[in-house]
């Protein structure tokens, strides 16, 4: 008889452009699957690989205690007639009513911690009450998976899991069969491009400054992403005006990055903190090099001197300096920062690694 594993996430569009092959692997070795998400237009692809689908309503951001408790108590629901197994969860309120969920239902559950950073950067009652919850969650969780070390290292200083009950995986992982490209020629002008929701934390003001001390005539810069104003961490209008008014090249979200990728020389992301950030996976895995903020998550991508640069974290000055220095790099140093990209993606970020992390730990816990 198949086993049933239950996905927990914020957003269909999340379990379909970050865990296609953990799902894609779970049911081509028999298991069944079914995906807790709020409804979008990825859905519909989710069932086309075989998943069943459950909608579940979830504010994606505020703390409304009624909501919270309803979305939770919602999932203790569905887990029960689905007659799941065991869960995984992704993002924060997956995570922490997820576990609780879990426990309440009577099945295991194995939580990934992503995007740790941008909840411990907050101060005052906001991080108080984030770890609060993630204290109550937390009691319940089975296992932790962590995106790098120093994320785990940071959790743990703030909320009572045993670290036995952890682990490390290389974020999403990146499919290399999907993700590779011909290394860039490098033929001037350069062509940075930075791919980010354009809130605060992603140093979005960052990067716009930089590129004011960066001679035209050698670079062009391009920032894609989602500019949403009701995002309480969002830029502001005026900063959003700023980017329209600056010499960077501005394409609102795309579904598909990678013909962007394809055409640039050197990805850029200047933020605060990250997990394991998927667009610097998918450019290493496309020989592109980098340049990006020395902070957990980009630095266990961006080896300094190896493949790209890394910059100190909200320093415009220093970024802009670290594109002087790639400029001033021969095509042949440039070139082998492209190809020390993909070897670093090819031995470290395999998706395969995340994938038999699941296995070992699903098979662990159902026997």
């Amino acid at each position: 008889m198949p086993r049933k594993i239950a996905i927990l996430l914020n957003t269909a569009w999340n379990a379909y452009n970050f865990r296609k092959g953990l799902i894609q692997a779970l049911i081509a070795q028999g298991d069944a699957v079914v995906v807790i998400a709020p409804c979008d237009a990825y859905a519909y692809r989710l069932v086309d690989w075989g998943v069943s689908f459950r909608d579940v309503r979830l504010a994606g951001t505020g703390m409304n205690p009624l909501h919270d408790w309803r979305y939770k108590q919602t999932l203790v629901k569905i887990l029960k007639e689905e007659g799941a197994d065991i869960a995984l969860s992704f993002t924060i309120k997956p995570n922490i009513y997820g576990a609780m969920a879990a426990h309440a239902a009577g099945i295991p559950i194995i939580c990934n911690v992503s995007g740790l950073g941008t909840t411990f950067l907050w101060k005052g009652w906001v991080q108080r009450m984030a770890v609060a919850l993630y204290n109550r969650g937390f009691r319940k969780a089975n296992y932790l998976f962590f995106q790098n070390d120093d994320d785990r290292t940071l959790f743990l200083q703030h909320v009572r899991v045993d670290k036995e009950r952890t682990g490390l995986v290389p974020g999403s992982g990146i499919n290399l069969d999907q993700f590779q490209a011909e290394a860039p020629s490098f033929a001037p002008p350069i062509k940075f491009l930075m791919i980010s929701r354009l809130i605060v934390e992603k140093g979005i003001n960052e990067f716009v400054a930089a590129t004011q001390f960066i001679d035209l005539k050698k670079a062009q810069f391009t920032l894609i992403g989602k500019y949403d104003p009701a995002h309480k961490r969002s830029i502001s209008a005026e900063d959003f005006q700023m980017l329209l008014a600056s010499n960077i090249t501005y394409l609102d979200h795309q579904e598909d990055v990678m013909p962007q990728i394809a055409q640039a020389d050197v990805v850029v992301l200047p933020s605060y903190r990250e997990g394991t950030p998927r667009t610097l996976l998918e450019a290493a895995a496309m020989r592109r090099p980098l340049i990006a903020t020395d902070v957990a998550g980009c630095r266990e991508i961006v080896h300094d001197g190896m493949n790209g640069f890394l910059c100190r974290a909200e320093d415009a000055a220093d970024l802009a300096q670290k594109f002087t220095l790639f400029l001033q790099l021969t095509p042949a140093q440039q070139l082998a920062m492209a190809h020390a990209s993909r070897q670093l993606a090819e031995e470290r970020f395999d998706e395969t690694i995340v994938i038999e992390a699941y296995r070992r730990m699903i098979d662990r816990l159902l026997t």
